[in-house]
């Protein structure tokens, strides 16, 4: 198990819960209305980039052996994801993707080709 990492299952609130395909409608929507139209995809493709490369600097920080910086005040994972979220459910809608069919396809397609590989893997068995 990795230092400081929380395995217990997110805790669910009382805010209510959205689909992906609710996720995607959203971001479309907020594209828009608000924001006017939407960045090309190699526009989105770098705003994700950046925004995975702001929750790996928080990890580093965080979890990892970097220290925290004054301008890592305030910042949360939950943020930073919800930001990678939202620019993949972005580039979802911009490159036809339905998020809830390709992620239960590829589920189905990790199931099947790793049903045995991880269980017999000893490195992943618990002492």
């Amino acid at each position: 198990m990795e230092q400081g990492m929380n395995t217990r299952p997110f805790e669910r609130g009382n805010t209510p819960e959205t689909s992906l395909r609710a996720a995607q409608a959203q971001v479309d929507d907020w594209i828009t209305t608000v924001g006017v139209r939407y960045f090309s995809e190699l526009t989105n493709l770098a705003v994700l980039t950046e925004e995975v490369g702001e929750l790996a600097r928080l990890f580093a920080r965080r979890f990892g052996d970097q220290s925290s910086k004054p301008s890592d005040t305030g910042r949360e994972i939950a943020d930073e994801l919800a930001d990678i979220l939202w620019v993949v459910c972005a580039l979802a809608n911009q490159t036809g993707v339905d998020l809830t069919d390709a992620l239960a396809a590829n589920v189905a397609k990790k199931t099947a080709r790793d049903a045995d590989r991880h269980r017999n893997n000893p490195k992943l068995q618990q002492p």
